[in-house]
C-alpha cells in the first residue's frame, strides 16, 4: 500500500467545479478529479447563518503535488475564502504509481 493526497474542495456552481476540475487535471496538478453532485451547506457567514447549494470536488494527487494543487485552487476560487482540505488516504501501489505519474512537472 502506498499513500496518495486526497483534496476536499466546495464550488458556488456545478460549472466553476467543472472548470477548477479540469484546469487542475491538465495542469498535472491532480491526476483525477471528481465533481459530485450538489450539496446543502449550512455555515455561519459574518455573522450570520447562511444556506447555500454547492458542488464539491475530491480531487486525488501525489503528497508531493498536495501542496501546489491546494495553492493553485485557492488561488484561482472565486470564494473569499474557500474551504479547501485534504488529507492522505492509502490506496494500492498501482493507483498510486499511476497518480503519481499523472501529477509529475511535464
Amino acid at each position: 500500500m502506498k499513500e496518495i493526497a486526497i483534496v476536499y474542495v466546495l464550488y458556488g456552481s456545478r460549472e466553476a467545479a467543472e472548470r477548477a476540475a479540469t484546469a487542475m487535471v491538465e495542469g498535472r496538478y491532480a491526476a483525477c478529479a471528481n465533481v459530485q453532485s450538489p450539496c446543502l451547506s449550512l455555515y455561519r457567514w459574518k455573522g450570520e447563518a447562511e444556506r447555500s447549494e454547492e458542488t464539491p470536488v475530491i480531487f486525488k494527487t501525489s503528497l508531493a503535488r498536495q501542496g501546489a494543487l491546494m495553492a493553485e485552487i485557492a488561488a484561482a476560487h472565486d470564494y473569499e475564502l474557500p474551504a479547501i482540505s485534504s488529507w492522505t488516504a492509502a490506496t494500492t501501489d498501482d493507483y498510486a504509481e499511476w497518480v503519481e505519474a499523472e501529477t509529475a512537472a511535464a
